[in-house]
């Protein structure tokens, strides 16, 4: 099953008054780094959040959004400190009396001191909270890899059509080399006659002998059985649920070791510019395997 690291996912979650809302976005990354943007008065909820993204994600970065709204009654409480608002106008009456300035106390005056009010959050039950903010959390993530999953479809569907080309290509470069071959031991032979003398007989054997130097030389059927082999693997690959984007990532480097291989043993211009072409094919299957987890 495989699964692009580019997705959306939303969801929603309600505890008593207060509405949370989850956004979730994940690009490609070589690891999983994951990124939780949270009001401080719910950032307890980050790190079972994380561990929670870890079952759903195992590769790619993920940036999450979390934001909440409360309606109707607030959770904030204010009472007055009655002991500091007492110093206050002791103090204040001292100032009076002390210095004959004119006594204009008044509550508005009191309350603008320093710890005169006090604001308290209604305490919330932090396990009660996180399991009505899971169920938005885990609709997001689902919404996410719903997704996810979209988009890899669509990467498999190409890139299977790539390797099937490939496929068809390595099996036109088996059969120009044994071409090549024939054609190498027709141009040796023309090339001896011509300079020596038409009528020189050439030797069977040496001839034999200098086809087989040249034809262990430039052979490739190494090459293309790995590139083959790895193919084979590729399509596997396609069928396991586990994450496989750096297994394939790993095969891509292979693939292109046996091209270049094949590439440097080529002595046909016809093969050259086949592996020319399948490099430029392998180049756009890794740009796509980028993006799998």
């Amino acid at each position: 099953m495989i699964k692009s690291m580019t997705g959306f996912g939303r969801g929603e979650a309600q505890y008593n008054n207060t509405f949370f809302n989850v956004e979730l976005k994940s690009v490609n990354h070589r690891y999983l780094d994951i990124n939780i943007k949270c009001p401080k008065k719910y950032s307890y909820l980050e790190e079972n959040a994380r561990q929670m993204i870890k079952d759903y994600v195992k590769r790619g970065r993920v940036d999450v959004f979390i934001n909440y709204n409360q309606l109707g009654e607030s959770e904030v409480r204010i009472t007055p400190n009655l002991l500091v608002a007492r110093e206050y106008v002791n103090a204040m009456k001292q100032l009076h009396d002390d210095l004959g300035i004119r006594d204009d106390i008044n509550t508005s005056i009191i309350a603008r001191f320093p710890d005169v009010l006090v604001i308290e959050n209604k305490e919330e039950d932090k396990d009660e909270v996180w399991e009505s903010f899971k169920i938005g959390l885990i609709n997001g993530l689902e919404n996410l890899n719903s997704m996810r999953l979209h988009e890899g479809n669509k990467l498999k569907e190409d890139i299977l059509e790539r390797l099937l080309f490939m496929e068809k290509t390595v099996a036109e470069i088996d059969s120009r080399s044994l071409e090549v071959l024939n054609l190498y031991k027709t141009k040796l032979n023309k090339r001896i006659r011509d300079i020596l003398d038409d009528e020189v007989e050439v030797g069977e054997s040496r001839l034999a002998m200098e086809v087989a130097i040249f034809a262990d030389k430039s052979s490739i059927t190494e090459e293309t059985v790995r590139f083959n082999s790895h193919i084979s693997q590729f399509r596997k690959s396609f069928e396991q649920a586990d994450s496989v984007g750096r297994k394939l990532d790993f095969l891509i480097q292979e693939m292109n070791r046996e091209i270049n291989t094949i590439g440097s043993k080529a002595s046909d211009l016809m093969i050259s510019n086949i592996v020319i072409d399948m490099k430029s094919e392998l180049e756009k299957i890794r740009e796509q395997v980028q993006n799998i987890e």
